[in-house]
């Protein structure tokens, strides 16, 4: 895929996005593969950054086996985050300036020190410097929300917003920690951490290695979001939601009615 066809893909996203309406699916049309989808996220993430957003962190998806198994994949995808996205803990968002937006529950890591690409578990400690409950808020620009891989990818894995509560430090198991989220007081889905790669470290370890394989290195202070650990959850006016995890404690936001 030549960069000017990367461009005119992202284009048309950047606009799904800014215009608040779904788009056909692009992959099938433009014969797009993952690789090339990379480059169409990076084309995407450019146009916002020029309009003054800065980047924040990255965040993964597909960290949940049998969502591999779904989309036919063996390995996690990766998008990023810029301030804009970032939602304040307890903060109202109108639901309406997104297309259609679902809540999911994560886990969240701050990152102290850079790692390198090549890093493991044991270089973990040493390059995440606190955790947090998180709440990310997805909103795919494709139609009716259904997309192939490198839609996906190239859609910047439906990033749209995140919420992140209190930083505490990082225990030492976390691996198999419940999961909670909740919709106007009401339990709209139960897991656990394990659904998370079957540790949420390992889902940093594993972000580290495929962002690196594209150039990109996390940075201090950086936020890290491991991926869901449940099914995502429609995002409905004057919804009040709810996110805890086991011994980390809870991030919530509001939708505007």
């Amino acid at each position: 895929m030549t960069a000017v066809e990367a461009s005119a893909l992202a284009d048309r996203l950047d606009t799904a996005v800014r215009q608040r309406r779904a788009i056909p699916q692009l992959a099938a049309e433009a014969g797009l593969d993952a690789e090339a989808a990379y480059g169409v996220q990076a084309e995407v993430l450019r146009r916002r950054l020029d309009r003054g957003e800065r980047l924040v962190g990255l965040k993964m998806g597909l960290t949940s086996r049998a969502k591999m198994a779904q989309m036919g994949v063996d390995e996690v995808i990766w998008g990023r985050l810029t301030d804009a996205m970032w939602i304040a803990d307890g903060a109202t968002v109108d639901a309406g300036a997104y297309i259609h937006p679902r809540v999911e529950p994560e886990v969240a890591f701050l990152v102290d020190r850079v790692p390198e690409p090549g890093a493991t578990l044991a270089d973990f400690a040493a390059s995440v410097r606190a955790v947090a409950p998180a709440i990310e808020l997805i909103d795919s620009r494709y139609a009716d929300f259904s997309f192939s891989l490198p839609d996906v990818i190239a859609d910047n894995t439906s990033a749209a917003g995140f919420v992140v509560g209190a930083w505490s430090p990082v225990p030492a198991g976390l691996a198999n920690l419940g999961v909670l989220l909740e919709i106007d007081g009401r339990v709209a889905q139960i897991g656990s951490t394990a659904a998370i790669l079957g540790d949420p470290r390992r889902a940093f370890t594993e972000g580290v290695r495929l962002a690196g394989r594209h150039g990109v290195r996390l940075a201090e202070g950086w936020v890290f979001l491991a991926g869901a650990a449940t099914a995502a959850v429609p995002l409905a006016p004057g919804a009040h939601v709810r996110a805890t995890v086991q011994g980390l404690g809870s991030a919530s936001l509001k939708a505007a009615a």
